[in-house]
Parts: structure tokens; sequence; C-alpha cells
């Protein structure tokens, strides 16, 4: 791969998170969709390493009892969750945080308490930690592990976008159409194959490379927005994901490191670089957007419209 992993390092391994510490999820000998489907009642992965700055987006699937959290339109996070059962559903639709409680109790149920609360609407409806029986049990609120709850009240602001839905066919990378309009040329379709390269539709932003081996596409983010899509040629089988961040920049050139994902140990380098070709034109348009804290994922998940196995991964809006 042209972008060149020049002077990599192995940064500090950074620990999964779950409800069960000895069983903890995993991203070492699969994809975030074969984990996804892993998850029991409780369980969650917390990666915030894969795109340290940017826009978030949460993502809640009531048929799958998933939720996924994105910043910079990457997926950063998958947890399972519990929401309203028969006779109290969560709605479906967009909705933004409009206010943040760490402890708060309910005013409609008995005084239940609502740890880590974020309201999505004025009627009763909120992100919160409760108990995870496996399937939709609430009173409307979206239930969620309690050290997810915790980590989630530190990372969001107020309006972050929350989107819940029942579609199963899923991309896997974040929508990343504003639900508002904008004044500037139309954004080109994020899932579409053709390549395309156009960094005025975010100028300035964190920027993060998805590296797809199934698909043999690269997409370059920039402030959760897609602003180019290439294809890439894939030398050989890329069983697990890889990140990379962009430490130093110097004289020398860039300095990379590999980052450690939920259940990876670094016992060594892994450069990937030679496993991709990419054009020299395309290689150069890309490193005129990175810039330090740039991160590059390499993936076995697909970019494009998954399978319907791959139905527990990332919702559709």
């Amino acid at each position: 791969m042209a972008i060149a992993l020049s002077s990599l390092q192995a940064a500090s391994p950074s620990a999964a998170v779950s409800s069960s510490p000895e069983n903890q999820p995993s991203l070492e000998l699969g994809s975030v969709a074969s984990v996804a489907r892993a998850l029991r009642p409780g369980d969650f992965l917390w990666a915030p390493q894969v795109a340290p700055a940017g826009p978030m987006l949460m993502i809640v699937n009531r048929q799958t009892q998933r939720a996924v959290l994105y910043r910079n339109g990457v997926a950063i996070a998958v947890t399972t969750v519990s929401t309203g059962r028969k006779g109290h559903r969560t709605p479906t639709g967009v909705f933004a945080v409009l206010q943040k409680n760490r402890v708060h109790f309910s005013s409609l149920y008995d005084d239940a308490p609502m740890p880590f609360m974020q309201r999505l609407t004025w009627d009763g409806v909120a992100l919160h930690a409760g108990q995870l029986p496996g399937y939709p049990a609430s009173h409307g609120c979206i239930r969620l592990p309690s050290r997810f709850a915790a980590l989630l009240f530190e990372a969001t602001r107020l309006g972050m976008i929350v989107v819940v839905t029942d579609q199963i066919l899923l991309p896997a990378i974040a929508p990343v159409s504003s639900p508002l309009p904008i004044a500037q040329a139309p954004t080109p379709d994020p899932l579409a194959t053709s390549a395309f390269w156009r960094p005025d539709v975010a100028p300035a932003g964190p920027v993060s490379v998805v590296i797809s081996s199934t698909d043999h596409q690269l997409v370059v983010l920039r402030n959760a927005r897609v602003i180019g899509r290439m294809p890439v040629i894939v030398g050989g089988d890329i069983p697990r994901a890889f990140l990379y961040r962009l430490a130093a920049i110097n004289t020398e050139g860039r300095r990379w490191e590999r980052v450690a994902l939920p259940g990876q140990v670094l016992t060594g380098t892994e450069l990937l670089s030679q496993q991709f070709q990419l054009g020299e034109e395309d290689r150069i348009r890309i490193e005129s957007v990175l810039a330090l804290g740039a991160t590059i994922i390499v993936t076995p998940d697909t970019l494009a419209t998954a399978p319907a196995n791959y139905g527990d991964l990332v919702p559709k809006d």
C-alpha cells in the first residue's frame, strides 16, 4: 500500500471492556460483525482509539437489540441494549441528546433510578444504565450496560444524534449525511462503488482511512463525512482488524503506531502495507489530508450494504 506506514511502532494495548471480564469480546479472531453477533446480554465492545476525535452518532436497532456508536464515521463501540417492551415500544426515528444527568430518577415510574441518563425526548425516552435481559423490557427507554453507559456519558455532548431503527441490512460505516440541509454541493453517495475525491465536502476535521479487504475498497472520512473512495488491490487474506495512528510528522517523514484493538496483544509491528496496492495519484491525495492523529483501519468487514448474516452489525437509517 502506498500510504507508507513507515517508522511503525506498537502503541500500548487497550483492554476490551464488557460485563464479563473473564470472557471479554475480542477483535483478535474476527470482524466487528462476528463480535456483535456473539455479544451476550450486558456485553459490549469499546474501542475509542479507532477514531479519537470527530462527530459522534449512535444507531440503535430494536430488532437485534444492539447499538453501534460511531465517531468520525467509524464504529468505535458496539453494545447490547434493551428497548421498550410491548405497549411501551421505543419510537423509531432520529433524535438528539437534549439533556444529560449523571444521577437521575424517573418522574413517571416510581422514581426508578436512571443512571447516566441522556434524554432523547421530553416525554420520557432516554439512554441510561439498566438491566438487560436479552429482549425488549423497558418502559420505552434504551437500557445500556452500566459500564458502557458511564463511558458513553463521558464521551458524548448535547446534540449527539441517536437513530432508532428496525432495519436489518446495514452499511459498515456510519451514514454521513447531516439531517439538516447544508449550503454546499451535494455529497457523493458514501456507499457508491465508483471512485471519487471531494475534499471540499469537509474542508477540515479529523481524518480516518478505512480499508476493506473484502470489498477491495478504501474510504477516506474527514469530520465524519466521506471525502473519497478508491479501489485497492489486496494481496493476501486479512483475518482480523488492524488499527494504525499517525503519531508524529517531522523532517524524517510520518511515524505511524499500530494500536491494539480489544483482545489484541501487540507482539510485533505486523506491517500490512506490502499487502495493498494503491494508485500513485490516490496516494498523493490521501497524504495531502493526513494530519497528526489520523487513523487507518484495515478490516475484513464490508463497507457496502451488508448481507443478511451481517445484520447484527450496523443499522441503516
